[in-house]
């Protein structure tokens, strides 16, 4: 977990913002997935890398988040 503690929360937010969102219109691919994947309809290789590449940096900002505030626990 040490190369998450060096990575800026800044960043994160920003990755998380441009290509975790994107592409903006019509709707954000992130999304999109998310909805196949609850419908039971990701089937395709793409859409799971698709969904992988978008949702990776939501994971770590949630990862990082976490990790922070339990650190800050202890």
């Amino acid at each position: 977990m040490n190369l998450l503690d060096k990575v800026p929360l800044s960043l994160l937010v920003v990755l998380c913002l441009t290509l975790g969102l994107a592409p903006f219109s019509p709707e954000p691919h992130l999304f999109e997935k998310l909805r196949l994947l609850i419908n039971g309809a990701l089937t395709r290789p793409m859409d799971m890398f698709d969904l992988l590449l978008h949702g990776a940096p939501w994971l770590l900002l949630i990862f990082k988040l976490i990790r922070t505030v339990y650190l800050r626990k202890i």
